[in-house]
């Protein structure tokens, strides 16, 4: 099926979308490290610390997966510093969008503050289309 797609688009729009689907997989594992670092702080930091200490983990997981894997070659003359704090700085508006919906809903929502993979999951759909956005446009050009 994904075939017959890409054959409808133009090369630039099948790379776009190799793209897309590359950082869809790198932010699914993104996912996974964000989670896990909940679960294994909450008891400690609350599900509020866990849960900002957590992004900047993923965050971090996902620039370098991202760097060498959905924008490989991209932005390669960039300092890896430079271009992971730019990573974490043009992906703030996303940072706000995934963090306050995760916020939102483990203050409202009983199941999200006693299982809060389903806020975590909903905070990072939410901020996936700016941080794609973001990344290719600004830090992987």
């Amino acid at each position: 099926m994904l075939d017959a797609l890409t054959r409808l688009l133009s090369p630039a729009q099948a790379r776009l979308l190799g793209q897309f689907l590359r950082f869809g997989v790198v932010g699914a594992g993104g996912f996974l490290v964000d989670t896990a670092t909940v679960y294994a702080l909450k008891g400690w930091l609350g599900l509020y610390g866990a849960g900002a200490v957590a992004f900047l983990t993923a965050a971090t997981v996902n620039w370098a997966i991202n760097r060498a894997w959905t924008f490989a070659g991209q932005g390669a003359g960039t300092a890896l510093h430079r271009q992971w704090a730019a990573f974490l700085a043009f992906n703030a508006l996303g940072f706000v969008v995934n963090r306050g919906v995760y916020a939102v809903l483990v203050t409202v929502s009983a199941l999200c503050a006693d299982q809060p993979v389903f806020a975590v999951a909903a905070g990072s759909v939410a901020g996936m289309f700016l941080n794609f956005h973001f990344s290719r446009t600004r830090v992987f050009r």
